[in-house]
């Protein structure tokens, strides 16, 4: 028993130990906070804010951004050949009155079009369109005298189309389907039009196209919430170009109970670039409608909210005497145990009080 007193008594002596080192070092614990803050912060007069909005600069194209491309001009260059699901215009002269060849014909699997009866089917596919109107023209000769006909493309097939959505893939290109693919990444929208319209010149006359982003997923900025000793965490939101700090802070419905009141944006900087921080008074724009360091939020920015440190303290405190109070509670444990089945309880297998009949 007496060494397990000892023990006891050992752990305690660490435990009260610990506690002096740490309430006479707690200044470390406030040390941690690295950004110096006024009680008013300083206004940033030239930045972007809730009342005083600016534009965004004009929008470069990133993977992974989804563009809506369609083809307002698109004509093959010649001599086009016709390929199955082109639509032809056939009108012909001298048919049979109860039979007229007038109105689109699709070009169907197997490269042919149907006239109808009693005209039948004419293969087309590989033909230019004046040769396929001379081969409709024999084709026709066989049940009418003279006929004439006109032929016309109008509709090229669905491999040919440039019309839809299209992803900007890892390689900073989209992909045109039969007409390959085009670099975009980095550019604006006026030159990747260009860029576009200059690589089907290789497959079409004077190609016209409009553009736009259908999806903005390449533009973000960032929340980061100081842990309070229990890890940061950090959420993602796509940028439209409208956002400010409140909004941010709406993302993660407020201020989460580890965190203060101390707030400040982080812009982006290159290597060699001073860091640009932002101070936010967070009581005047959500207690006073205050809209000065409400600032607008660009892409990449970062709106860092500091823990409360008190609350960081208070878990500092809870990691460091978490393994003292397992081991202590492994001793007094122990020592219950041993003093619940040591002396007459070993020998006797009773209580010796006790009215038990024994052995």
């Amino acid at each position: 028993m007496n060494g397990i007193q000892g023990r006891i008594l050992q752990t305690a002596a660490i435990c009260a130990s610990a506690c002096a080192s740490l309430f006479s070092g707690c200044s470390l614990v406030h040390e941690k906070q690295t950004h110096e803050f006024h009680p008013v912060p300083p206004v940033a007069q030239t930045m972007p804010r809730e009342l005083q909005k600016t534009v965004m600069p004009p929008y470069t194209i990133e993977a992974p951004d989804i563009l809506n491309i369609e083809t307002v001009h698109a004509v093959p260059k010649s001599p086009y050949t016709l390929k199955t699901l082109d639509i032809l215009s056939v009108r012909a002269l001298g048919t049979l009155p109860e039979a007229p060849i007038a109105g689109a014909y699709p070009i169907e699997p197997g490269g042919t079009i149907n006239l109808g009866a009693p005209y039948g089917v004419v293969k087309v596919t590989g033909m230019t369109v004046q040769q396929a109107s001379d081969q409709i023209v024999a084709h026709l000769k066989v049940f009418l005298k003279e006929p004439s006909v006109a032929v016309a493309l109008v509709e090229l097939g669905a491999s040919q189309r440039v019309a839809g959505q299209y992803m900007v893939g890892p390689d900073g290109t989209v992909r045109l389907g039969s007409y390959g693919s085009v670099l975009v990444v980095g550019q604006t929208l006026d030159e990747a039009k260009f860029s576009i319209e200059q690589h089907l010149t290789q497959y079409l006359e004077e190609p016209i196209i409009s553009i736009n982003v259908h999806a903005y997923n390449s533009k973000f900025y960032y929340i980061i919430l100081q842990g309070a000793n229990l890890g940061d965490a950090v959420f993602r939101y796509p940028l439209t170009g409208n956002e400010t700090v409140l909004d941010a802070i709406s993302q993660i419905n407020g201020l989460q109970q580890i965190s203060s009141k101390k707030i400040w944006v982080a812009r982006a900087a290159d290597r060699n670039c001073e860091p640009e921080v932002l101070l936010v008074d967070w009581c005047a724009i959500s207690e006073f409608g205050m809209s000065p360091t409400n600032y607008q939020l660009f892409p990449g920015d970062r709106v860092f909210v500091a823990e409360d440190r008190m609350v960081a303290f208070d878990n500092k405190i809870a990691k460091l005497f978490a393994p003292m109070e397992r081991i202590m509670g492994f001793s007094l444990l122990s020592a219950g145990t041993a003093t619940r089945y040591s002396g007459p309880v070993l020998k006797g297998g009773g209580n010796p009080r006790g009215g038990g009949s024994g052995f």
